[in-house]
């Protein structure tokens, strides 16, 4: 696909193609209570000060990955491992939380992970994806539906799980999704410029750097790296801050508004797209991201979704202002 060619969609969205699968939440969440004692997790050290972000390769143009820009940002420090389903879980029991794919009963589920009746019984997809399986009754703690459930892979990232809902587990945990820019400058581990996390070659030395699409997408996946769907969000070696997973595994939810014009519109200093838009940004790729398709899991690739969907491969990790205090609420 050419650079002028109309980006691949990499999430289904919600409202999209569903159809009669559709239906409106359930009445807003009751307000969340701040955790009493903070979530335990491992955190990087504090990261700050300038670096290039951004990509003149513009794979796709409505992605807006360019120009390359220095940005400078304040400290900050970000979660080493993306959100777990144990630590989802406690936020869960802790407050009695539903996720919007609760609320609407169902989510997006990748074909290949469903049994072929299943497949059949459910019958519609989302036109530009047709992988994507709206699913009756997937949600975090049932991936696949019934009768999955997380209880083997309670070390994996939760997945199906919104903007919204990542944002309900950051006020109860006393923290906040990352910005684009922190995400950015966190996922290259202190290099510059390089297409990955590690470098520039995707599988330096012959080892599998992250848990991406291996095969033909999205008929056949070897799984060479050890992986169909998510891996353990410790799995792979880390970047330079210490931080796992941050290309492939699963997409991650940012704070910014989406815009393709993101370089042109915000500030060099701690910028954040907080104009208004329909999408919110995601980084990273996830397990089925292949350079056939999308090839989103380099550091400067840029995706975005509606605050409402989820699919079982979207998730998050969380940051900090510092190691001690709550940053404002953004």
């Amino acid at each position: 696909m050419g650079d002028d060619g109309e980006s691949p969609v990499c999430c289904a969205q919600r409202g999209a193609d569903a159809g009669s699968k559709a239906a409106a939440p359930a009445t807003a969440a009751r307000e969340i209570e701040p955790s009493r004692t903070l979530v335990g997790r491992r955190w990087s050290s504090p990261i700050a000060g300038t670096f290039i972000m951004g990509s003149n390769d513009q794979r796709f143009a409505d992605d807006g990955e360019g120009p390359v820009r220095q940005v400078t940002l304040g400290e900050f420090v970000i979660a080493c491992f993306a959100v777990s389903n144990l630590q989802f879980g406690d936020f869960v029991r802790a407050t009695g939380y539903v996720t919007d794919a609760e609320k609407y009963g169902w989510s997006y589920v990748f074909a290949g992970f469903l049994p072929e009746q299943t497949r059949r019984e459910i019958g519609s997809r989302a036109a530009e994806t047709p992988w994507w399986v709206p699913t009756p009754h997937a949600w975090w703690a049932q991936p696949e539906g019934p009768p999955s459930n997380v209880l083997d892979r309670l070390d994996h990232p939760v997945v199906h799980i919104s903007w919204n809902d990542a944002k309900a587990y950051c006020l109860w945990s006393g923290t906040r999704l990352p910005t684009e820019a922190e995400w950015e400058m966190a996922a290259r581990g202190g290099l510059e410029q390089k297409t990955y996390p590690w470098g520039d070659e995707l599988t330096a030395g012959g080892e599998h750097r992250c848990n991406i699409w291996q095969g033909d997408f999205p008929e056949h996946n070897t799984a060479e790296d050890g992986y169909a769907g998510t891996a353990p969000v410790h799995a792979f070696a880390p970047n330079g801050y210490g931080l796992y997973n941050m290309a492939g595994n699963v997409w991650e939810w940012c704070e910014d508004y989406f815009s393709p014009h993101y370089h042109q519109i915000t500030t060099a200093r701690d910028p954040l797209q907080g104009e208004p838009a329909p999408n919110r940004s995601l980084r990273g790729g996830s397990f089925l991201c292949h350079q056939s398709w999308c090839n989103r899991y380099r550091v400067a690739a840029r995706s975005s979704n509606t605050p409402d969907s989820s699919a079982s491969n979207i998730g998050f990790r969380v940051a900090r202002d510092d190691g001690e205090g709550t940053r404002r609420a953004r």
